[in-house]
Order: C-alpha cells, then structure tokens, then sequence
C-alpha cells in the first residue's frame, strides 16, 4: 500500500510541476511581451524555451506513466468512459504543446534578431498571438483533467 502513496504523490507532484511551470511561464512570457523590452523578451524567450526541457517534458511523460500504473494499481479499465475523456484530452493537450514549443523558438528566434537591430520584429506579435491562444486552449483542458480526476463524474471501470 505504501508504493500506491508514493505513487499517487509523484502523480500529484508531477501534475503541480505541469500546472505551475506552464501557469509561470504564460506570466513571464505575457508580461515581457507587454513590456515591447526586446532584452527582457530575449531572455524570457531563452528561458521559456529551457524550462519547457527540463520541467514540463519530463513532467508530462511521468505523469503518463505514473497515471498509467495507478490505474492499473487501482483496477480503472482502459476502457472507460471516464479514460477516454482523460487521454482524449491529454493528447490535445499534446497537440497543443508541440506547435506550442516551435513557437517557442521561433518566439526566440525573433528576439534574438531583435536584438540586433534595436526594434522588435513584427512577427513577434503574431506568433505570440498564436502561442498564447494555445496555451489558453492546453490550460483549458489541463483543470478540465484535474476536474476529472477529482470527481471523477463518469464510471471508471
């Protein structure tokens, strides 16, 4: 029973580290794009760009597997209806994020080229429309899973 407890918080613990580096890197990204800083945004671009690396893409895989496992520990079928709205929304969450992360580049990609000629690329603007409607959209289904997981209002088995 203890591997379930444990299991269970490194599910939880990854969800947080989804949520909130997702829910900190929206901020900053916003925030230094609203400041027209072209050094600002360099650098939060940069940032951005490596905390997706190291946070949210090792997060999301443990989340699949732990939650994947924790199922299985708990007898939930694959089947349910309950599953199919839980993978149904993790893949758009995935489908989401990976346009999500080559805008990330491109977003760095102009602010760096930015840099160098004193004023920011029109594009940028753009492309942070596009980031931003993204992740609105991924965030979305992101409480929608927490609200699922929670109340859990469709059978699991």
């Amino acid at each position: 029973m203890e591997d379930y407890f444990l299991l269970k918080m490194v599910h939880i613990l990854s969800a947080v580290i989804v949520t909130g580096t997702g829910a900190g890197i929206a901020f900053f990204m916003f925030m230094a794009s609203r400041s027209s800083n072209i050094a600002a945004l360099a650098v939060t671009t940069r940032h951005v760009v490596l905390a997706d690396w190291l946070f949210t893409a090792p997060a999301v895989v443990v989340q699949f597997v732990s939650g994947v496992l924790l199922m299985d520990r708990l007898g939930y079928s694959f089947s349910s209806t309950w599953f199919h709205f839980v993978i149904t929304l993790f893949l758009f969450i995935g489908v989401c994020w990976i346009p999500v992360v080559a805008i990330q580049y491109k977003l760095k990609a102009l602010a760096d080229a930015s840099l160098d000629s004193g004023e920011l690329n029109p594009g940028f603007t753009k492309w942070m429309r596009y980031w931003t409607g993204l992740g609105i959209l991924a965030f979305g289904a992101i409480l929608t899973i927490f609200w699922l997981m929670v109340f859990k209002p469709f059978p699991v088995i």
